[in-house]
């Protein structure tokens, strides 16, 4: 039978159409709320460097979406004496560049990821008084300095790098991709910061394969934009759904969403270091001593600051009011905190007690990039502690300048700012991790402290987060937390707790995903329903 050439033509195309949109359906198109600071895994233990890190590179152990361990690189880890937990590691398993993975791939990351040079925040709080050592290709031994039960979870937070790759490594050649060689389900391809950032499926990843083969990553920093997008067709899958439009994407049939409570507590650090403190004046806008190393004055600021209010006007009711680290259902948990209830006479009562009946100047600093609204909620507290008689001016700026400045900013290279919003997630799904490193005394030689940007410091706060680290017995461990969380914030307020985050992420319809408490977008986990 012999076809016109018209319809041949038609034909072919027609088939040239579908196979176009079968490549097309193998693509994932995907709008982030911030994209990562550098691609090195090892530069900057930030949630969203983290998140991107897990599409390029494995870890000894993984986490599911409540943050529970799996095996990763290592197929089974065990204690062979209170100092000493051994792994093995998983055979067969090969990084992009076909190299194989062995034991010094392990060895030479915990390594290096502690001594990244410029790094804003290291993983030096996971890796410090750990030793490594190799028993042979497929056998790594941990080494601590006192019993450790922790170690597992702590070691699920490190990305493995390639040892022939990476040896001299900068953070500029991982962002090239001349690095970027990791044994994850996606191989990098290009990275233009603030345009785009592509990854392509890994054939040879060892665990469950991608759908997608190719993943388009595009940063879009606004909210309104993100979902824009989305309606648009212009992405298929975004995260951070800002909370003024879940209920109208609730509505739309051609999309889906999935939410979920996170592990990140949005919280205020105060100086605690400093008797001149930088951004704190009296009202005529002379020295002072700082007021903030009063807990009067700290425990006035919490009270001052009507957490319900925020959830419900600046983050739409998707939020929880935070008494503490961690919400309910976390690993040390106090049962008996609550959020600070709103007293606003209990605050003035409080700053006049202190000697401040008239209040002082503060400057409170924040991203405007980094958490959900996060400016907006910058700016409501600001009006609230203005309303109580702290005259409090917002300065907020992207989390690429925020973060070095918070950190390290200061004389020094001690932290800057005087009063600042920042969130912690728990990288290990329980209370020690914001303990040690939000509230233990700053000790870079212990790897404790490692974000107290306000220097909180307290021994006996120490002495409980020091024992609980080295206690096998969980429960013991968890009353251990307890107390040093009871005391360290609900005390001592070495931090202010604010709520935390509920995530959402949205797709058009067919594309699904599990939110996750650690609020990671993982891409090889965005499968297709069939």
């Amino acid at each position: 039978m012999y076809l016109s050439k018209k319809l041949h033509t038609a034909l072919l195309a027609a088939a040239m159409s579908l196979a176009a949109s079968t490549v097309m359906a193998a693509d994932l198109r995907v709008g982030l709320s911030a994209e990562p600071s550098a691609i090195d895994p090892h530069y900057h233990n930030l949630g969203p460097n983290n998140a991107m890190a897990q599409n390029i590179f494995s870890r000894l152990i993984e986490q599911d979406e409540k943050q529970r361990l799996m095996p990763g690189l290592a197929t089974s880890w065990k204690t062979i004496d209170d100092l000493t937990w051994e792994f093995t590691l998983r055979q067969g398993v090969t990084f992009h560049d076909g190299s194989p993975f062995t034991a010094d791939d392990v060895v030479f990351t915990m390594e290096r990821a502690v001594n990244v040079p410029n790094s804003p925040a290291s993983f030096v709080t996971y890796i410090k008084g750990k030793t490594t050592i190799k028993i042979d290709d497929f056998t790594i031994q941990f080494k601590t300095e006192r019993p450790y039960p922790l170690l597992p979870q702590d070691i699920s937070t490190v990305p493995i790098i390639s040892k022939k790759v990476a040896t001299g490594a900068t953070t500029a050649d991982f962002n090239s991709g001349k690095a970027a060689i990791g044994t994850g389900p996606f191989k990098f391809v290009k990275w233009v910061p603030g345009d785009t950032l592509e990854l392509v499926k890994n054939p040879t990843y060892w665990g469950d394969k991608a759908e997608w083969d190719r993943v388009i990553i595009k940063p879009i920093k606004s909210g309104p934009g993100r979902v824009a997008a989305l309606l648009a067709g212009d992405v298929d899958f975004i995260d951070n759904v800002p909370p003024t439009d879940i209920v109208r994407l609730k509505k739309e049939s051609k999309l889906q969403l999935s939410q979920g409570i996170s592990n990140r507590v949005i919280y205020l650090h105060l100086d605690q270091l400093r008797e001149d403190s930088p951004f704190v004046t009296a009202n005529d806008g002379s020295k002072i001593k700082n007021p903030l190393l009063d807990v009067r004055v700290r425990r006035a600021i919490s009270k001052a600051i009507n957490r319900e209010l925020i959830v419900e006007r600046v983050m739409e009711g998707v939020a929880v009011p935070a008494g503490q680290l961690l919400p309910e259902g976390f690993f040390g948990v106090s049962p008996a905190m609550k959020p600070e209830p709103y007293d606003p006479a209990g605050a003035k009562k409080l700053l006049a007690e202190a000697g401040y009946p008239d209040g002082f100047k503060l400057t409170i600093h924040g991203p405007n990039d980094r958490y959900i609204n996060d400016a907006k909620i910058t700016e409501a507290i600001a009006q609230m502690l203005s309303a109580t008689g702290i005259k409090t001016t917002p300065v907020t700026m992207p989390k690429s300048v925020y973060f070095k400045r918070a950190s390290s900013g200061g004389p020094d290279k001690t932290p800057e700012f005087s009063f600042l919003l920042v969130g912690w997630g728990s990288g290990t799904g329980e209370a020690s991790s914001p303990l040690k490193s939000l509230l233990h005394t700053y000790d870079k030689s212990k790897g404790m402290g490692a974000a107290n940007r306000g220097r909180h410091s307290d021994a006996t706060v120490d002495a409980l987060v020091e024992e609980a680290l080295a206690t096998v017995d969980d429960k013991k461990r968890s009353d251990l937390l307890i107390k040093a969380t009871e005391l360290a914030v609900g005390e001592r307020l070495g931090i202010i707790p604010l709520h935390y985050q509920v995530n959402t992420w949205a797709a058009r319809k067919g594309i699904v995903y599990k939110a996750r408490t650690d609020e990671r977008t993982v891409l090889n986990l965005v499968t297709s329903s069939k």
